[in-house]
Formats: C-alpha cells, structure tokens, sequence
C-alpha cells in the first residue's frame, strides 16, 4: 500500500461518522445508548426456545471502557466490545493491532471505529459493540442534587457499565462467557458487585484493562472515537449559534474540553452568559464551572418565595360586602363571568 493511498484511508476515516452518534440527542442534551446488531459471525441464544442454554450460541469475550470521565466539555462515553472467545487476541491483538486508545494516534483510532463499522470487514461481521453515552447536562445534574439524593460520577459510571453489558445479554441474547473491565477506582470492590449481578461470567476488573486485554482495547477506541466526534458535533452547533449572533464575540476552539486545557478554560471565560453560564455541553457540577459561574461574573438570582403560599381562598382576593362593594357570591359571578341572560 503507498504511502498516498494511506493519507487517503486516514483522511475517509477521519470524516468517518459512527452510527453511535445520535446528533439529535447529543444536541438536546440527553444521554443514550447506541448497540450493533448482533453480527453475522456470531450465534445468539435463541430466544423462543425455552431451554436457550442448550443452543449453539457462540461463547464470547466482552470487554468495557470509557472515555471523557474528567472534562468540563461533553458527554462521558461507555463502550462495551464483544466478539467469540476464541478469536480474542488473533483478531483484536494480533491482525488488527488494538491498544489502549490513548496510545494511538487519531487516525488510527478513526480508522479502526471505521472497519468495525464497515460490511464486509471482519471486524464486521465478527464483533459487535455497544455505547452509552452520558450528556454533560445529565452528569451535572445527577452530581448536583441535594444531601442523600446526589448520584456521584462513580455511580453513575457503573450503571452505565451494568446498563450496556445488560442490554448485549438479554436484548442481543449473546453469550457472554467472559467480560472484562478498566477499573473505577478499588478492582476488587467493582469486580465484587459485578461478579454478584452477572454471576455466571468470569469477570476480571483491573487497572490498565485497555492496555492487557485487546476487548478493552477495542472497547476503549469505540468509546473515545464516539466522544471524540460527539465533541465535534456540539461544537459546530454552538458555532453556527454564534454565527447567528451578530453581536457574539469570534468564537475561539475549545481545545480537548478538559480543566487542564487554558484553550478550554479560555473557552469557558469567553462564552459565559451571566445568569445560564453556557449550554448542555458544559457539566456545570465540575469546579471549573462553579468558580467561573461564582467568581468571574455570574448574576445570582433569588427566587422569593410566596408568603402563606396555598392558604387563601379564591374569595380573599374579591371584595367584600358593603357601601359600594360586591358580595362574595357577586365577586365570584364577576370573577367567572355571568350567564349570557343576566348580561342583558
């Protein structure tokens, strides 16, 4: 292959839009989950059989992963990557050269979200993933309720993980035999709470799950490649916002949306309106954006509340009997309007 036919292949790739991207959600602000069809390489359970433990189903190995759990920009993305057993590492490891995706260039990356998707290919027809993604808005709001109610960003990653690795078990019937998964935080604690949801299945939590097990690997490219473009998406469409605005200051890129990025942060300090902050991409329970709303100009708004809120009555409010008053029974008449007949 010369080297122009490999600019061109990275080019296609990099244009490349996976069917994970669901832009109409992405750009309302609500998180979704996005799943293959079970590949042609690949036997499920049947499912109108009623011993379906007896079928043929080919045993699989699935892999999870995530991408964009520490930005202030855009949605956290959870990937789930199965594919048979036996294939696992000639396959993933050996033919197509999985790694941890932040080991690979972006090209790469873009390159391989390609051929999984791509009929024909065997990544195709062999191997099937699943996607759930968390909208900024979401994390920001589960993270920000109050007291006891608050839904942590380590709760509501293993959710994602339990909802994904569900839906490829009971909707997709594949027979997952095996299943491994990067860590959030202690292994041996996830891999307990895991083992006693999903206790047929070899589960192995570990640090490092990207870089020792191609089906992290490849899990870990869906899941980066989706958030990657997912990014791309809010950011055009905040974009052709401004572009609308004749008054909006020329809007700068956002850089990768991480608190570390000064083009982020810079991005932030921009595009702050005073009293919304910004819009559904920003996850505003993250510290950069609560000292920014706090510290850098944000209007604070009070909201009284009623006094005796609910303990009047409807005829309070109307007038009472005597020298050029209405009754209360006249008040409501007036109140309500009067039989046509009465008018005249």
């Amino acid at each position: 292959m010369g080297k122009d036919t490999k600019l061109d292949i990275a080019e296609d790739a990099m244009s490349f839009v996976p069917p994970s991207i669901d832009r109409a959600r992405l750009l309302t602000g609500d998180s979704y989950a996005y799943y293959t069809p079970c590949p042609a390489g690949i036997t499920p359970f049947d499912k109108s059989s009623s011993t379906p433990q007896s079928t043929k189903a080919t045993p699989c190995v699935l892999g999870v992963d995530e991408a964009g759990r520490g930005p202030v920009l855009g949605p956290m993305v959870y990937g789930a990557f199965y594919l048979p057993l036996e294939l696992h590492h000639s396959l993933l490891a050996t033919e197509h050269s999985f790694d941890d995706s932040k080991v690979l260039t972006p090209a790469v990356r873009a390159n391989l979200m390609r051929l999984i998707n791509t009929p024909g290919e065997n990544l195709y027809e062999l191997c099937g993933y699943a996607i759930k993604v968390l909208s900024a808005r979401d994390i920001g709001s589960g993270m920000m309720k109050p007291g006891a109610a608050v839904y942590n960003l380590n709760a509501q990653a293993m959710d994602a993980t339990i909802e994904i690795i569900r839906g490829v078990l009971q909707d997709h019937a594949v027979n997952v035999q095996e299943i491994y998964i990067d860590t959030i935080g202690n292994p041996a604690t996830y891999q307990a709470k895991l083992e006693r949801i999903f206790p047929s299945i070899k589960i192995t939590v570990a640090k490092k799950a990207d870089s020792l097990y191609p089906c992290v690997s490849a899990a870990s490219v869906a899941a980066k490649v989706t958030r990657d473009v997912a990014l791309e998406v809010l950011y055009e469409h905040v974009l052709r916002a401004q572009q609308l605005d004749e008054n909006a200051t020329p809007l700068e890129g956002w850089g990768s949306g991480y608190p570390s990025d000064s083009k982020c942060v810079g991005w932030l300090r921009r595009n702050m309106d005073p009293v919304f902050g910004w819009g559904s991409e920003c996850r505003f329970s993250w510290g950069t954006a609560k000292e920014m709303l706090e510290q850098k100009g944000g209007v604070r708004v009070d909201w009284p509340a009623d006094e005796d809120e609910g303990s009047g009555m409807l005829s309070d409010f109307l007038l009472t009997s005597g020298p050029g008053k209405t009754t209360s029974k006249d008040g409501l008449k007036e109140w309500f309007g009067q039989r046509q007949a009465e008018i005249f």
